[in-house]
């Protein structure tokens, strides 16, 4: 992709154009940050507390629409033998009930292209039952209610065929995937792990189990559908506009310029909406074919079964050290569900190929094929569940070793990455355990296990470590400075919920000299330069990224036509001392309105694009090892008599390169770390294996951390700047606050009681049994 498209005009035609030229690479690395790293609040809070922040199921300029609701299967496995909707046809206000026997024509799902979410989402397109919930109806009509009224009229009845639906019945079936998501490995070998192991002074070999889980985002995946002549425009909850743009015009077999998306606010995603479902392609058929604007939105219940889900795992750790705590030996094998049909490989094992020193190691990745809703990216894929994992069993072998386990993770770090065998490009974990350690007042943590007690509580401390890759995509951003002296920016960059809207007018205001109020962002259209959307922590460092690469060409092409135009007060003058303030630019003792060179050189308003590329096309990603990293420290009280586990305090301290708005980064960082506690003690999708349904398909029973949950907690982020990731040093955080917290969470419950749980989450009918007896 170009990195910036700068002018129509040619600069080897203009007198100053290489010292332009020269001026603008000096960008590389950003000048002093007027806006860039602080904390205004959020552009956009205004609208969003003010209730005029239009959401995808609360758009009404297309005017009244018709209102669909989904009929879901209530078996696990098996066909559709007769379907009945003369009744809901019949029903007050029902203008169409659609099934597999009148859906469209549709495309399938294309194997060749690289990401899950670019394909194909066939939806009603057979008769055929891969898991429960999967719709084979749609009820649409004038209302919600009458629509989903009628749905209980729909008459299906099946042919049912027995299922794989048990995780720890069927682990016998495994099988090794050709890769992972992103291309990764699914296993690695290093040295002689076997010999390295056997041989070793100390021993941890344990096995962990981590449980499904679901993005349940406040913002259930909807959608609405307006058909306008030939063209279809969809307003949709989802964070890659490009993709959700893809998929919708593969499954409608129609050309993408006739796809329209727009989604300017996403009210959380997590990875649920990374791709779209079932309700997207539902609304489309159902608006073409009534042609009339039709909305679609999964029910709370729905979403447990209609969006990916994070894969249920058991992970082998074995650690061999010798007397003084240094790793020979590091070996992480997981199992993992996959659906049946689309195989999703999480990358649970690939958490521990960067982590630490060991000179022999192994990570293995197998996948249990299961009659259940498909995998797909949830918080942090890989990590989250892998260092939960990982950092529990290095706790247990500080324990073994007799260390203090913050300065076991410090002997173990790596002076270059154990795999790879490349340099960090900018790592800082010690730095973050000690300062951790320093601000969590460590030194009070009991070295001994259940010694530390306060009346009926005992009180435990426990620490982890956090690593998480930082990945870069294709984005392209456009500026545009308009006559009246305001920037405008445009990406189909979505925001959902993390502050996009906030640092991209950082970044253009900070770039431009222009006071924060003066730029407007607009994200989340199909018409704007496309991007790689929001998820995987990419989304803010591509974005900016994109933007500034913008500006940095609409900055020389402005200089060129000023010092290059007799009538401007900056002709003749170099443009390598150029600053721009104030909405001027300036050079020496002189200085010009930008609003004045814009009307000059082009009155509608003077543009310019940048981009970012694939990472595989960086050669910064090849020759160096680019992650981000932390600690996280964690005390909890346990009841000595009901095993009743509180948090008390939890603080993460993180090194994320540079940082775009200290606020929202907190916010960020510290909605991970909450996740991190409910992956530990609350969070878990339970599956009745006689059906392949969820029973946990509510929030009152997919139990996630309440404000009472979490008394305390804190996040502090070190000063950074790494350029080998991109030009503002800046690298994605957004997921690193989950990775680790729970092991944290999970040691401090160890420490407390000296009672070690592995099958997470840690709940009170498994840790009660193993209660050490106390005193009274």
């Amino acid at each position: 992709m170009p990195r910036g498209r700068a002018t129509t005009t040619s600069r080897s035609s203009l007198p100053n154009a290489r010292s332009a030229a020269r001026f603008c690479k000096r960008l590389r690395r950003v000048e002093e940050a007027v806006m860039i790293g602080r904390s205004p609040n959020r552009v956009d809070g205004p609208l969003k507390v003010g209730g005029r922040a239009p959401y995808a199921y609360e758009q009404w300029d297309a005017g009244q629409p018709l209102y669909g609701y989904i009929v879901g299967a209530t078996i696990g496995k098996g066909r559709v033998t007769r379907i009945d909707t003369s009744p809901a046809e019949r029903a007050p206000g029902v203008h169409m009930v659609m099934t597999h026997l009148d859906a469209p024509p549709q495309g399938a799902r294309d194997e060749s292209i690289p990401f899950e979410y670019w394909r194909a989402l066939p939806t009603l397109s057979s008769p055929d039952i891969h898991h429960y919930g999967e719709p084979v109806a749609l009820v649409v009509a004038t209302t919600f209610e009458q629509a989903r009224a009628a749905a209980h009229l729909v008459d299906v009845e099946y042919a049912a065929e027995p299922g794989h639906y048990d995780f720890t019945a069927h682990q016998d079936q495994e099988y090794a995937p050709e890769q992972l998501i992103a291309g990764l490995r699914p296993d690695t070998a290093i040295g002689d792990f076997e010999a390295g192991f056997d041989a070793a002074a100390i021993k941890v070999d344990q096995r962990y189990t981590t449980p499904y889980e679901l993005s349940q985002a406040m913002e259930p995946p909807a959608c609405l559908a307006v058909p306008e002549g030939d063209d279809l425009t969809v307003y949709v909850a989802t964070q890659i506009v490009d993709a959700a743009r893809a998929s919708i015009a593969a499954t409608l077999q129609a050309a993408g310029e006739r796809i329209h998306i727009v989604t300017p606010y996403v009210g959380g995603g997590f990875g649920s909406k990374l791709r779209v479902h079932a309700e997207a392609m539902l609304a489309a058929f159902a608006a073409r074919a009534l042609r009339q604007p039709v909305k679609v939105a999964q029910t709370r219940q729905q979403t447990f079964h209609l969006t990916g889900l994070r894969p249920t795992s058991s992970q082998r750790v074995r650690l061999g050290a010798d007397q003084d705590g240094r790793l020979v030996a590091l070996g992480h094998e997981v199992t993992m569900h996959t659906n049946r049909h689309i195989e999703y490989a999480e990358p649970t094992a690939t958490t521990t190929r960067s982590l630490y020193a060991a000179p022999h190691r192994l990570t293995r990745t197998r996948l249990v094929p299961l009659d259940l809703p498909r995998g797909e990216d949830v918080r942090a894929p890989g990590e989250a569940p892998g260092l939960l994992a990982v950092e529990s069993a290095m706790d247990e072998l500080a324990d073994a070793v007799g260390m203090d386990p913050v300065e076991l993770r410090i002997r173990n770090e790596p002076e270059r990455d154990p795999e790879r065998g490349v340099p960090f490009s900018d790592r800082h974990l010690v730095d973050c355990l000690r300062e951790g350690a320093r601000r969590f007042d460590w030194e009070r943590r009991p070295a001994k296990p259940a010694s530390l007690r306060e009346g009926r509580w005992l009180v435990g401390y426990g620490v982890s470590a956090a690593i998480r890759g930082h990945f870069q995509g294709p984005a392209t951003a456009r500026v545009r400075l308009n006559v009246d002296g305001t920037a405008v920016v445009q990406s189909d960059m979505t925001d959902i919920g993390t502050g996009t809207y906030t640092i991209l007018s950082q970044v253009a205001a900070d770039e431009l000299g222009l006071p924060l109020e003066r730029v407007r962002v607009e994200l989340g259209r199909s018409e704007f330069p496309a991007s790689v959307g929001s998820g995987g922590s990419w989304g803010a460092a591509n974005s900016s990224t994109a933007v500034h690469r913008a500006v940095e060409a609409l900055r020389e092409k402005l200089l060129i036509a000023a010092t290059s135009d007799a009538s401007s007060p900056l002709h003749g003058l170099d443009p390598a001392g150029a600053q721009f303030s104030g909405g001027n630019v300036h050079i020496g003792h002189r200085s010009e309105a930008l609003s004045e060179i814009v009307a000059r050189i082009q009155p509608d308003g003077v543009e310019a694009e940048g981009s970012t590329v694939w990472m595989m096309e960086d050669p910064n990603y090849a020759s160096y090892s680019i992650h981000t990293c932390g600690a996280h420290f964690a005390e909890v009280r346990v009841d000595v008599d009901t095993a009743e586990i509180r948090l008390r305090r939890m603080l993460g301290v993180f090194s994320v390169g540079r940082v775009l708005n200290a606020k929202t980064a907190r916010s960020q960082l510290i909605g991970g770390m909450i996740w991190g506690v409910g992956a530990a003690l609350e969070e878990q999708g339970v599956v009745d294996t006689r059906s392949g349904a969820f029973v946990t398909r509510d929030l009152a029973h997919y139990l996630v951390p309440v404000h009472a949950d979490v008394p305390e907690i804190d996040a502090v982020v070190l000063d950074g700047f790494d350029d080998k990731a991109n030009v503002l040093g800046a690298k994605g955080l957004g997921e690193l606050g989950i990775c680790g917290a729970g092991a944290a969470v999970a040691n401090a419950v160890f420490n407390a009681t000296g009672a070690r749980v592995r099958d997470f989450p840690i709940t009170l009918d498994k840790l009660l049994p193993i209660l050490p007896p106390t005193d009274i």
